[in-house]
């Protein structure tokens, strides 16, 4: 079992406390260290990761493509370049079973990293949610896990119901709202209903669940200060930055192909000398 520094334990305690006072927790996800030392520096108070980012950054789909080890040394080249508080997105935990998920956030854990989120997602087939008493059981190992460490470790547990579009549309709130009561009663710190879900949906999420809400931003969602009205606690932006800047790095390759000029390129870039810095302490 990995030790825990007096540091990382005050970061994760930190991190948990983000989830329940003001201003919104607004989590820019990452991919690699240069990003997450661009976001760290513009100020916010911790990052994420995003698994599909991480995923495309080492040449593979999302779904848990990688290996865990390829995951795990990914998220420790992370946190080796910030300070703030970092949350892993692990998909369903990169095991078939409960023992080999608790070896995966354990190996987690020792990168330094404050949280996770776990999704309730089958990765075998499409369209399908794991039983919530199997859900429940890897919650409550994973509470324990973290106990035994003596850290405040926050998880963040994400029902797929609107993603995969389980069910019925009517049904769907009810569902979310049932399997998001098990996971807290169960030891998950934050609840991530997944999907995009309009401002009326999301206001009935936060009136109904019993415990902060993570809400997946970006557009067509709310924006941050809507959302911080509607009582959402926390929100993610998945793979939506690395879409951005690889749109934008498309759009530099098409100028130099098509026209051989740099405006593109010279649009937002770095100076040499921010470049040069971004790594230095």
């Amino acid at each position: 079992m990995p030790m825990i520094s007096r540091v990382q334990k005050e970061r994760a305690a930190q991190f948990r406390r983000f989830h329940h006072e003001a201003p919104l927790l607004v989590l820019p996800n990452v991919w690699d260290a240069a990003s997450a030392r661009i976001v760290a520096q513009a100020g916010f108070r911790a990052i994420a990761t995003t698994s599909s980012g991480v995923a495309a950054a080492l040449g593979y789909s999302d779904g848990q493509q990688i290996s865990r080890d390829m995951l795990i040394e990914a998220l420790a080249r992370i946190t080796r370049v910030v300070e703030c508080p970092v949350t892993a997105d692990i998909e369903a935990g990169y095991g078939n079973s409960i023992e080999e998920v608790l070896k995966t956030v354990e190996a987690v854990i020792a990168t330094g990293v404050v949280g996770i989120n776990i999704e309730d997602s089958l990765k075998q087939q499409e369209k399908a949610l794991v039983d919530v008493s199997y859900q429940v059981e890897l919650i409550k190992a994973l509470r324990e896990l973290a106990t035994s460490m003596d850290v405040a470790f926050v998880i963040n547990a994400r029902v797929d119901v609107f993603l995969l579009a389980i069910g019925e549309p009517e049904s769907r709130f009810e569902h979310a709202v049932q399997r998001a009561h098990a996971y807290l009663q169960a030891g998950a710190d934050c609840i991530y209903p997944i999907g995009i879900l309009d401002g009326n949906m999301i206001a009935n999420l936060v009136k109904a669940i019993n415990g902060p809400i993570n809400i997946l931003g970006g557009p067509p969602a709310p924006t941050l200060p809507e959302l911080a009205q509607l009582g959402v606690a926390r929100v993610s932006l998945a793979g939506g930055l690395m879409r951005s800047v690889l749109g934008h790095l498309r759009t530099i390759a098409d100028e130099l192909l098509e026209s051989g000029t740099y405006k593109r390129m010279n649009a937002e870039a770095l100076s040499s000398s921010e470049f040069r810095s971004l790594f230095s302490r």
